[in-house]
């Protein structure tokens, strides 16, 4: 995909310190002090459900300015089924160049890429606004529940698209998270000290 300068690829090897800073850059200070994020991204990488397939970079005029990549995961069926999808993320775009329509092409490329690789739904954490265009709806309109949520709990961040229509028709049942995606504080604190240094701050809307 070539659009305004930009192509989309695989991350390769050599890219990886240069994706793990533009994910802290994108990611520091917007849901708590700091961020994980990139700590996320350098674990998942080693994880047997990391799919290599689908570890994108958007570039543009050489820069690394995005990236997006996905990771297997299940849904336990409440017949005791284990259906087979995918979650995503962490996905981001240089901060410079946010609301600009990169995200979408990003996300796009990318949900096209997993379609033709034939799995079957894409579930994850996110904002409706932004993901809702690109064919995402509430998961709890598929019947599938957030794992560890109470009934009662607000479920709006939960997310889900088929990639296969009609792929989860007759399913209910749990999402779970794939396990890669939890790291330690002290982890992540160690982590960064092989970054260059930035204020932590406590900033409204942060949720952690």
């Amino acid at each position: 995909m070539s659009t305004d300068n930009c192509i989309i690829r695989l991350e390769k090897k050599e890219d990886r310190s240069k994706v793990e800073n533009l994910v802290r850059e994108a990611f520091w200070n917007v849901y708590r002090p700091g961020c994980s994020e990139h700590l996320v991204i350098h674990v998942l990488r080693d994880d047997p459900a990391f799919v290599k397939e689908l570890d994108f970079v958007m570039e543009q005029d050489g820069r690394l300015i995005g990236q997006n990549m996905f990771m297997e995961t299940i849904i336990e069926a409440d017949d005791g089924r284990v259906i087979p999808v995918l979650t995503m993320g962490p996905i981001c775009i240089t901060p410079e160049l946010k609301r600009r329509g990169y995200g979408k092409k990003l996300l796009d490329y990318s949900l096209e890429k997993a379609s033709a690789l034939g799995y079957g739904a894409v579930l994850f954490e996110g904002n409706i606004g932004f993901y809702g265009k690109s064919g995402f709806d509430y998961a709890g309109k598929f019947g599938i529940r957030y794992h560890d949520l109470p009934e009662d709990a607000d479920a709006s961040f939960f997310l889900c698209r088929e990639l296969i229509p009609g792929y989860l028709d007759s399913v209910t049942g749990v999402y779970q998270t794939p396990q890669g995606y939890y790291v330690r504080d002290e982890d992540v604190e160690e982590f960064d000290k092989s970054f260059p240094p930035k204020e932590k701050l406590k900033l409204p809307g942060q949720i952690f």
